[in-house]
């Protein structure tokens, strides 16, 4: 049975997921009201939570130590209370293989070797190079749709990971380069890296133990 999260809980996690976010940001990741995000966001920054900043014309809120670890005490809560631990933790095994393949497409989307410098920047002028890891894009978008519909089915909260890197995909096929892997958007990279965090925060790992 698919358990849906506490708004609160959704609210949290957001912002860990986003790094750091606007109001409507931190609302739009899970489909809240702005209003019902914004009461939240006040509540957690009085309880130490969460952090609000400013630099030059972005603003946006983020995690504070505290706030991390709350999010992973509900995480953990919310996991234990669903049942969902070993379904998550085999899915996660199962994520590791295709993640190496997502980053080794995105490296070859950001260098193509040259006789002279193996480190070359990849500058789009090879179709059939750019062809290839919209291709591997492809197969791994192929892997993710199921494996989101295991992670919905027992956390609703998942739910979204496959449609959102699908249309990056086809942004990136349509010949805007930015959707594989730019971070200011909702690129192919950001929307794996996301699916990661979620998973590793859920399952209370480090970044080294989910290598």
């Amino acid at each position: 049975m698919t358990r849906a999260s506490a708004s609160g809980l959704l609210v949290l996690h957001s912002v860990r997921l986003a790094g750091f976010a606007d109001t409507p940001e931190v609302a739009q990741r899970f489909g809240l009201e702005p209003v019902q995000a914004d009461d939240a966001l006040r509540d957690f920054q009085r309880r130490g939570w969460v952090q609000h900043s400013r630099f030059i014309d972005l603003s946006g809120w983020s995690l504070t130590e505290a706030g991390k670890i709350e999010n992973e005490r509900q995480l953990a809560r919310e996991l234990d209370e669903s049942g969902a631990r070993g379904a998550l933790a085999e899915a996660h095994r199962d994520f590791l293989p295709a993640n190496a393949r997502l980053l080794a497409a995105c490296a070859d989307w950001q260098v193509r070797p040259s006789p002279s410098d193996v480190l070359a920047q990849n500058d789009h002028l090879d179709p059939h190079w750019d062809a290839g890891v919209l291709a591997e894009l492809g197969s791994l978008e192929g892997f993710l749709g199921p494996l989101i519909r295991r992670l919905s089915g027992r956390l609703a909260r998942f739910g979204g990971y496959d449609t959102r890197f699908a249309a990056a995909l086809r942004r990136a096929r349509a010949g805007d380069h930015d959707w594989v892997d730019r971070g200011g958007v909702d690129s192919c990279h950001r929307v794996w890296f996301q699916l990661h965090e979620d998973l590793i925060a859920t399952l209370g790992l480090t970044r080294g133990e989910a290598a």
